[in-house]
């Protein structure tokens, strides 16, 4: 792994944040330290494409004889069985106008880490590289001091690593997270709008009174109901007239007095032609 970064402040002034493990764990984007561990040591999140890995380790920054810097790091995944491995050397270069940081190790990763692909994998660790210079060199230029600094997070005893990730704060430059939804205007606010029925409408107004009480009516009611339901006011059925249809007795009476009636003829011209 090779990378360099130019930063517009002297070398010697980068020295002295290196120099400072207080200070280089300031400047380490996304790094969420520990309470009463070293000072480079916490949690670690690194997006990686549409995914994102949690790492919880430490890091050592020791200065060489050649002015160079070595960084020695372990950690493992927050929620899994991976681990990482770092070994870089930190090489400030004089530049004109300022200098040049120069990377250059080795790098060994097991776990989620290994599953995603090489290329996304190699932009988020130059990511992270750039980001770095850039963060050491505002720390060099003293802006880093106007920004409030992170609290610690607790300790690994007085909270699980899951809620401390929930928690913990993501750098600007390593994740992406989705741009928050405008919020919807509600319709209980608006201004009702006057009415436009004149003078010649009123008479209308009583059959809409009876649609809104039928409507009001229906609320609360199953489906079954409401289909079932008949309808009031204007929209009522008209019945359908009836037919008057007369009793049993009465529909037999008149055939029965015909034929009695029939019958006394018969009799009387029988008993006439006896004679």
């Amino acid at each position: 792994m090779e990378h360099e970064v130019f930063v517009p402040v002297p070398a010697e002034r980068l020295r002295e944040v290196l120099d400072d493990p207080a200070r280089v764990a300031r400047v380490v984007p996304g790094l969420q330290q520990d309470a009463g561990a070293e000072p480079v040591a916490g949690r670690l999140k690194i997006r990686v494409g549409s995914h994102s890995v949690t790492y919880r380790g430490a890091v050592r920054v020791s200065r060489r004889d050649d002015d160079a810097y070595g960084v020695e790091g372990e950690a493992e995944e927050s929620r899994g069985s991976g681990s990482v491995k770092l070994s870089l050397r930190i090489a400030l270069r004089a530049a004109e106008d300022g200098c040049t940081v120069v990377y250059d190790g080795t790098a060994s990763a097991d776990g989620r880490i290994k599953e995603l692909p090489a290329d996304a994998v190699e932009s988020a660790v130059t990511r992270l590289l750039n980001r770095f210079a850039e963060h050491l060199a505002a720390a060099a230029t003293g802006a880093d001091d106007e920004a409030p600094t992170p609290p610690p997070s607790a300790p690994s005893g007085q909270g699980t690593d899951a809620e401390a990730e929930e928690k913990a704060p993501a750098d600007p430059g390593l994740t992406e997270e989705p741009p928050a939804a405008p919020e919807r205007p509600s319709v209980f606010g608006a201004d009702v709008p006057p009415s436009s029925l004149g003078p010649e409408d009123e008479e209308d107004e009583e059959d809409i009174a009876e649609a809104a009480h039928a409507r009001r009516t229906m609320i609360g009611r199953s489906a079954e109901e409401v289909d079932h339901a008949p309808p009031r006011g204007r929209y009522a059925p008209v019945p359908a007239p009836q037919t008057m249809t007369p009793p049993a007795p009465l529909r037999w009476a008149a055939p029965a007095a015909a034929l009695a009636v029939a019958s006394a003829i018969v009799a009387v011209r029988a008993l006439r032609r006896r004679r």
